[in-house]
């Protein structure tokens, strides 16, 4: 079973707008791949259609992982075989409290069909025990878990939760939506740290940022570039160093003078 995401033509729509144009990208197992691009060029999109929003309209082309063309799952089924999205904007859903929330999830995972939810549940020692030794490793209070879901917290903690939650449900392949939306430097570099303990060969990421900034925390091996709802250009890190002296303006002359 193939632990690479492997997208092909995909094209999407919201209403009657349409923003993936025919992406074709494949993010390799066991790698971070970050997607730079301008405001507007449908990178939070291509998040959301990877994780089964269904606000999104897929009119075309097929996103395969785990052996499987992933647009025909629900978005839990898509959670089940190991994707995981990071929102750039968490919600808060209060009167459930973090530990409730965790608990659940993994349980949600653990189930098997035609088997008893509570002989498949996680222990609650066990639980516990991760939910520590996670907490510990993020710099997380422990009374954090006493917390609605992300009810009154700052930015930094709200991606502290979801690198949390990506620690203890161990996904296959992670996809991070502008992560470093909000985040002050000392947040970035916890959260950085959090995703660099968490790469290697079981875990692939699809980093989604407009800034260099946070790759200088989480080094990637691949960058591709999204303007106008479709994958413009591949490289390596250099290329991202390049956007952040140059811009993107460059690009789009250069594009428009191949045409």
């Amino acid at each position: 079973m193939s632990n690479d995401l492997v997208i092909k033509d995909l094209c999407a729509n919201i209403g009657d707008n349409e923003i993936l144009k025919g992406v074709n990208l494949t993010i390799r197992g066991g790698t971070i791949h970050a997607i730079m691009g301008p405001n507007g060029s449908g990178k939070s999109t291509l998040a959301h259609v990877i994780a089964g929003h269904p606000d999104y309209e897929v009119t075309a082309g097929e996103i395969w992982y785990g052996g499987q063309n992933i647009l025909e799952l629900e978005a839990d089924e898509r959670s089940k075989l190991g994707l995981f999205l990071a929102f750039q904007y968490p919600v808060a859903v209060p009167g459930v409290t973090v530990a409730n929330f965790l608990r659940a999830a993994i349980n949600a995972h653990r189930a098997e069909e035609g088997k008893d939810p509570k002989a498949t549940a996680i222990p609650m020692a066990e639980f516990r025990k991760m939910l520590r030794e996670g907490m510990k490793t993020l710099e997380m209070d422990e009374g954090f878990a006493r917390r609605y879901l992300n009810e009154g917290f700052s930015g930094g903690e709200k991606k502290r939760l979801e690198i949390l939650q990506m620690t203890m449900l161990k996904p296959g392949m992670v996809v991070m939506d502008e992560t470093d939306s909000g985040l002050d430097i000392d947040a970035l570099r916890i959260v950085a740290e959090g995703v660099n303990r968490l790469a290697g060969p079981e875990l692939g990421a699809l980093v989604i940022t407009h800034y260099q900034r946070l790759l200088n925390y989480i080094k990637p091996n691949f960058v591709s570039v999204m303007m106008d709802g479709r994958i413009v250009r591949d490289g390596g890190p250099e290329l991202a160093l390049e956007l952040e002296e140059k811009g993107y303006d460059w690009l789009r002359e250069e594009l428009a003078g191949a045409a």
